[in-house]
């Protein structure tokens, strides 16, 4: 198969509802489907195209932790196992497990090394910042992350300091679960530095894809079900703690009602994984620009005839979204130009 690297994807459009829209901005990408055992299943672009996998990442750089039995020793409830997966919006109850993790290991706030960072949550529900408001790492969006990072630490007596470099035996341990995950070779997977200071990898979408599938089939994995299990149950069991309030995630794992496990990535990148059907999905806009991702999701999720009535409803907000100017006047739209090719 000799696929383009990348497709036009999704385009958003400017006019008068009166006279029509006109295409102003192309946002290109690739899409992969496969089934639990890797194999392609549908593909927009090339399925091959590689991409770091940003916050897509999180429930498995969570899988040293879970494999060592991590979890069970330090008590995590499930919202807690959920929080190790989150890009949170900094909501009180983000903050509050986040704290609970931190104290069931004995550490404190400023032993994460994530940065700091604004919450979300004001972004995502269109509200001013707080002016009079000191962030700490405790709010960046991957401190749930971190502060399992910091609980492999403790489990394991590594240093607690520098555990986002690429040297620390976390990291390490890190790699080569996610290459064995990926059944892909370490030296495969270019590493860059993440948002919040942690590694990152880049991986083909269709791997990314195949590891959704995976972590969709949960306790039944044949390999990793021990870890993958209790990490699909708490990304399903609470979607709230692993996204936040208006949040794409939390809406795409409420209309999946515990069948879809979904997690978006910086700059344009999503995964799913479908239970029922024993697949992963994986999308990338090639630009980085997420404006049209949600879009591209649920046009996939369609063409793959994975919506229903009730399932449309939840997410008809993402089907064809209005674009909107300053006063509120519809100035465009937006609206997918791919047809998924099939196997």
């Amino acid at each position: 198969m000799h696929a383009a690297p990348v497709v036009p994807l999704v385009a958003t459009t400017r006019g008068y509802p009166a006279a029509g829209y006109t295409v102003e901005n192309v946002h290109a990408g690739a899409i992969a489907v496969v089934n639990r055992d890797g194999r392609l299943l549908a593909w927009a672009g090339d399925p091959q195209y590689q991409t770091f996998t940003r916050s897509a990442l999180k429930p498995f750089q969570a899988l040293p932790f879970l494999l060592s039995e991590g979890a069970a020793k330090f008590g995590l409830a499930q919202e807690e196992l959920a929080l190790l997966c989150a890009s949170h919006s900094g909501e009180e109850k983000h903050l509050a497990g986040v704290r609970s993790i931190l104290g069931k290991i004995g550490l404190d706030i400023g032993h994460l090394e994530c940065g700091c960072g604004v919450p979300l949550y004001y972004e995502y529900n269109n509200l001013p910042v707080p002016q009079d408001e000191s962030w700490t790492p405790l709010h960046h969006n991957c401190s749930g992350k971190h502060s399992g990072f910091l609980a492999w630490c403790r489990h394991h007596g590594a240093a607690t300091t520098g555990y986002v470099e690429p040297d620390h035996p976390l990291q390490k341990a890190i790699r080569g679960a996610l290459a064995d995950a990926a059944n892909l070779p370490e030296s495969s997977m270019p590493t860059g530095i993440d948002g919040c200071s942690a590694p990152n990898y880049a991986l083909p979408l269709a791997s990314l894809a195949h590891l959704y599938a995976r972590l969709a089939q949960g306790e039944q994995d044949a390999r990793l079900g021990q870890a993958l299990g209790p990490l699909f149950d708490a990304m399903t069991g609470r979607p709230d703690m692993v996204s936040g309030t208006e949040r794409s995630d939390l809406v795409l794992m409420t209309a999946g009602g515990g069948d879809w496990v979904a997690k978006i990535g910086a700059d344009a990148v999503q995964a799913i994984g479908i239970r029922s059907q024993g697949i992963g999905i994986a999308i990338k806009i090639a630009d980085g620009n997420n404006r049209g991702l949600h879009t591209i999701t649920y046009n996939v999720l369609d063409q793959l005839g994975l919506l229903d009535d009730a399932k449309r409803a939840v997410l008809e907000r993402f089907r064809q979204p209005q674009i909107r100017n300053a006063r509120g006047t519809v100035a465009g739209d937006m609206r997918t130009l791919f047809t998924l090719q099939r196997a």
